[in-house]
């Protein structure tokens, strides 16, 4: 079963979703799916708890069991973007280094996109190689907003 709630932020409503337990989606304007159960379980709401503490400003790590789905590739990518740490960017090129696929920069973008756990999985910490900011899933000026949160802008 898939359990379900929402999360009202500075940016927005965020669509929370867990199963078994573990986190499984976290996303800016989403929409749960029919065969889930809403429910505030003690992991959804202790994710509204530090994502809360996130936008205050008070949280610069998290602590909760991650399950994203995804190919071997993304799972690689989605990997390195947790080690990027609060307050920094990487480059599409430098996560394509870091997982051993040093030119597959475009690839990293693309899973960047499809990555379903926003802000615990940063990816809006992934810029251009001239530090420009580039996609996000959730709209540019989220990802403006996100890294003037961390001190990136």
């Amino acid at each position: 079963m898939v359990y379900y709630c929402f999360c009202h932020t500075p940016l927005g409503r965020m669509l929370l979703a867990q199963e078994e337990e573990d986190l499984i989606l976290v996303e800016f304007d989403a929409a749960p799916l029919k065969n889930w159960q809403q429910a505030d379980t003690p992991l959804l709401v202790q994710a509204k708890t530090q994502l809360s503490e996130y936008f205050a400003g008070t949280r610069q790590e998290f602590t909760l069991p991650l399950s994203p789905k995804g190919t071997p590739f993304q799972q690689k990518v989605w990997a390195a973007l947790q080690t990027i740490p609060y307050g920094q960017t990487r480059s599409y090129g430098e996560i394509a280094r870091q997982i051993g696929s040093p030119k597959a920069a475009r690839a990293v973008g693309m899973a960047n996109h499809h990555n379903p756990i926003a802000i615990l999985i940063p990816c809006h910490r992934v810029v251009g190689q001239n530090g420009a900011l580039t996609g996000y899933a959730g709209g540019l000026e989220r990802k403006k907003a996100l890294l003037q949160l961390e001190g990136c802008l």
